[in-house]
């Protein structure tokens, strides 16, 4: 039987269903294209496929690991260094304060002061009240207690008699920088 769309056979005019047998007809494989004939786009590679996958998967989990991680220890990083400063501060700033009461520069040592205690009392006034008090001949300054701002002082008086004093410290608004806010 002659297959119209062959050689000496005509085509079907379009719009019209095809012949039984013909090339189109739904189970009748199309003939095999012709030597030169190239594909309309060429197939994907098939080999190593998952392995650049998984590569490209776990770089990209590494870059997100670095990133976080990175951000990670900045935040742990800037956490201590916080609590380094604060530890130093307070006890340079303590330090200040009973070298001042030791030296009898009363005046140095009221500047040391928080704003909350010179509002509380006057240069004046503390100069006078720390004069009538037993005066300091040394101490020793202990750990900062970076919680509550606080710093244990083993204090020597006048005629040998030791006591324990507590100075409580406070961020200084304007400087960053800590400050004596009172002592008991």
């Amino acid at each position: 039987m002659p297959v119209p769309g062959s050689p000496g056979v005509p085509a079907p005019p379009p719009g019209m269903p095809p012949v039984p047998g013909s090339p189109g007809e739904p189970g009748v494989p199309a003939p095999p294209p012709g030597p030169g004939v190239a594909p309309p786009f060429a197939a994907p590679p098939t080999e190593g496929g998952r392995a650049r996958l998984w590569l490209g998967l776990g770089v990209g989990a590494l870059a997100v690991l670095l990133c976080c991680g990175g951000g990670g220890a900045a935040v742990v990083g800037l956490a201590v260094s916080n609590v380094q400063a604060v530890e130093e501060q307070g006890k340079a700033v303590t330090d200040d304060y009973y070298q001042a009461l030791v030296a009898k520069d009363f005046s140095k040592a009221y500047d040391q002061l928080c704003d909350d205690a010179r509002r509380r009392e006057s240069r004046h006034e503390f100069e006078q009240r720390v004069a009538t008090e037993p005066q300091v001949s040394g101490y020793r300054v202990g750990e900062v207690d970076t919680a509550t701002l606080t710093v244990p002082v083993d204090v020597t008086l006048a005629g040998g008699r030791r006591e324990a004093q507590t100075v409580t410290l406070a961020p200084d608004q304007q400087t960053g920088g800590m400050e004596v806010c009172g002592v008991s």
